[in-house]
């Protein structure tokens, strides 16, 4: 069927007016499998299908779309952007709206494909082209197309704010409806990532709208709905930016985050621990955190407290948190930020070592990993090799191989290893016999099994 398909393809390239092989090809692409199609990807020529459509011939052009429809599915977005660009832009400007919308589902399956994408990106005119037509068609799709393509150069984001759609996308944002706010603010989000999005987006005002609409968030009974996404927008932003600035210039910012942090949602619970945990993972944003005193102990009382007590998955949120807070690169150990964190460490809980250890050793590979994850994040600090030397147990625990069963759990283990054998002040803390014990482990690798010896052979252990 495939063959006699591509026969009839040439059949229409070859012939000037060929409606009846039109008809004819469409009736037997309905017969052909997708997979056979994708067989013969290479052999399609689509060009003279392309051509046909520029006819306005209205039966020729509905016979085309149908045919190109079906083997563009059998083709790779990549081969797509690379080999019909031309094609797709004249898509983009044709009279008649259902050669639009095959072009703009093409594009669609190009900027969901991240190896292809990038063929649209490069290619200023087409870029061009396409936020023009979504701005004209208004589709559903195209906010999240638009979000994607201006975050690649403030050249891009100027063909979108010209066209009207982000500033449309940007009303929806601080627009009464609660559900359309909850979405937008995820792409807004996406262009944040980027710098002159970023400018972009303080030039228009829209990260003060934003602080302020959390500002009013107490008054709203709806507020549960998009205010995960206004705060995780501001811990992305701070992390991006500065810290430390974002969080004078909106203070409401953090003070949100703690309020979210003493709810009984777990939304809300988790949000607020994610967000802690990016606001934490630079040096200038554990700073900021720490200026708040007494009130961030509390919060990481809360934290450890959750670690132990709540639902698998926000455990591991809590768990992922701690150790984003608590690492160090060693160039940044002062002993001030030594200090800082080994209070930290002492604020989670009354013993934190033994805390993360009993959570260990419950039964989830995820839970298990992400508690040899904080192990790991704190092994290159003197203070916590000292607790780890000086509990009980903790060094054979750290070197036993039959802890760990799966992949992951070996992968995290290792991890530890590797963190403690590289440390400057390891043997001088661990003693000498321990370093040798790391170094043994961390040269036979994360999967090593020991040999079990049945019958005795000479030179044998």
């Amino acid at each position: 069927m495939a063959a006699q398909a591509l026969a009839l393809l040439r059949e229409v390239a070859r012939l000037e007016a060929p409606l009846e092989e039109l008809r004819a090809l469409h009736s037997v692409l309905q017969a052909v499998p997708l997979n056979e199609l994708r067989q013969q990807a290479a052999e399609l020529r689509l060009g003279p299908l392309f051509s046909l459509l520029n006819e306005n011939h209205r039966e020729k052009t509905t016979l085309c779309v149908s045919i190109l429809e079906r083997l563009l599915q059998a083709m790779e977005p990549v081969h797509v952007a690379q080999n019909l660009r031309v094609d797709l832009q004249r898509g983009l400007i044709h009279p008649d709206d259902s050669v639009k919308i095959l072009t703009l589902s093409q594009i669609g399956r190009i900027v969901e494909n991240s190896d292809a994408v990038t063929e649209i990106l490069n290619n200023a005119e087409l870029l061009k082209q396409i936020v023009y037509c979504i701005g004209g068609e208004n589709l559903s799709v195209a906010k999240a197309l638009i979000i994607e393509i201006s975050s690649v150069s403030p050249e891009s984001l100027n063909y979108c704010t010209t066209s009207g759609l982000v500033t449309q996308l940007l009303r929806e944002l601080t627009g009464e409806d609660v559900l359309v706010r909850a979405t937008c603010i995820e792409m807004v989000t996406s262009l944040a990532y980027t710098h002159h999005g970023r400018q972009y987006l303080a030039q228009e005002g829209v990260i003060d709208q934003i602080s302020n609409i959390i500002v009013g968030a107490d008054s709203d009974p709806f507020s549960s709905f998009y205010l995960p996404g206004f705060v995780k927008f501001f811990g992305n932003l701070a992390v991006m930016d500065s810290p430390q600035q974002i969080c004078e210039r909106y203070p409401i910012f953090v003070e949100k985050v703690f309020e979210m942090i003493e709810s009984q949602d777990p939304t809300m619970i988790g949000v607020a621990v994610d967000t802690v945990g990016i606001l934490g993972s630079n040096v200038e944003g554990k700073q900021v955190l720490q200026k708040t005193g007494t009130r961030f102990e509390r919060l990481l009382m809360r934290i450890g407290h959750q670690s132990k007590n709540a639902p698998v998955e926000l455990k591991i949120r809590c768990l992922d948190a701690v150790s984003s807070l608590l690492y160090l690169p060693p160039e940044q150990q002062t002993d001030d930020l030594l200090r800082m964190t080994e209070s930290w460490f002492s604020s989670l809980s009354r013993d934190p070592l033994e805390l993360f250890r009993g959570i260990s050793s419950q039964p989830f590979p995820e839970l298990h990993c992400a508690a040899l994850k904080v192990f790991t994040a704190i092994a290159n600090q003197p203070w916590a090799q000292k607790l780890m030397f000086n509990s009980p147990g903790f060094v054979e625990y750290v070197v036993d191989r039959s802890v760990e069963h799966d992949k992951a759990s070996k992968d995290a283990k290792y991890e530890l290893v590797k963190a403690l054998a590289n440390s400057k002040t390891i043997a001088e803390i661990f003693g000498n016999p321990n370093y040798l014990r790391l170094r043994t482990y961390l040269s036979e690798g994360p999967y090593y099994v020991k040999p079990v010896s049945t019958t005795a052979v000479e030179g044998a252990e």
